[in-house]
């Protein structure tokens, strides 16, 4: 979902999947299996994957602009490109075909966050006015709902946190996903923002469940963005490779300080919970399913 640009938590996912592949190296030998991760450039080269039995697990990543690529009008920067949103209708497929397949699972950050509220119809994105202090940039605090307290996965969750309904999270968004009605049968609103006082955003959503565990969730933060040293690696790669220019490494390079002060412990205990931790166990089911 990156449009092109420069996107961290691409290659963050990326080294992720690297990890998570050499732990279950045993499992896969055993089977016979690998790993392999294809990139889709959706939003810029209008490639959306088709389930066709090929994909059994989805990461979508963050991205620039409106969560409607059809108000993406102008080159604005991050908060607002230019784009073709010929790609829309071809991903709401997919998510539908996810949705109706119990095998296939989905987990995204940030921008695809903002697509799957507006494809299940749940949230609508707003824009952060000044009144809101405009981007919200960051290590936040979300705070989780009784559904989530109540439910296997995130209980656990709240159990090893000091603060049991308080979750240490990396924002980075322009818009705030704010639910126009109550959730549709099927979907869990799990977390809301505590930035603000009386905040509606919702952050974090469950849209369907594999037993305990959700099968397609996302939130609207960076749990990709790991501690500050292998963040700091990745870009020192990034520039090596010349992916990024030295400009966009100095500007990336301005949150390691905050990676490695601010509540990194619980950040990165929460970031696993909400993504890696969800992969992988996807990824052990698959290779037991085999």
């Amino acid at each position: 979902m990156n449009h092109g640009l420069p996107n961290v938590g691409h290659d963050a996912i990326v080294g992720m999947l690297r990890e998570l592949t050499a732990q279950l190296e045993a499992p896969l030998d055993a089977a016979g299996l690998r790993v392999r991760a294809i990139s889709y450039p959706v939003r810029h080269r209008l490639m959306v994957p088709a389930h066709d039995g090929r994909h059994r697990l989805y990461l979508g990543t963050g991205g620039p602009g409106h969560p409607d690529p059809r108000l993406n009008t102008q080159d604005r920067g991050e908060a607002e490109i230019r784009e073709d949103p010929s790609w829309e209708p071809a991903l709401w497929e997919l998510f539908d075909a996810v949705l109706a397949d119990e095998s296939a699972a989905l987990y995204g950050v940030c921008h695809t966050f903002g697509l799957l509220c507006r494809w299940s119809r749940v949230a609508e994105p707003v824009l952060r006015g000044a009144e809101q202090g405009g981007k919200r940039s960051g290590v936040g605090t979300d705070a989780l709902t009784p559904q989530a307290l109540a439910h296997p996965w995130f209980a656990r969750l709240a159990r090893e946190l000091a603060s049991p309904g308080r979750l240490a999270v990396l924002e980075s968004r322009y818009y705030d996903l704010v639910p126009a009605r109550d959730f549709p049968e099927g979907t869990t609103a799990i977390a809301y923002a505590e930035s603000e006082a009386g905040s509606r955003a919702v952050t974090m959503v469950e849209f369907a469940r594999d037993g305990g565990v959700p099968r397609i969730f996302a939130v609207n933060n960076h749990p990709e963005i790991g501690a500050a040293d292998r963040v700091a690696a990745l870009l020192d790669a990034m520039l090596a490779s010349g992916t990024i220019s030295s400009e966009v490494y100095a500007a990336r390079s301005e949150i390691l300080p905050m990676l490695r002060e601010e509540r990194s412990a619980e950040r990165l205990r929460v970031g696993r919970a909400v993504f890696s931790d969800l992969a992988r166990l996807r990824l052990e089911r698959l290779i037991a399913a085999a």
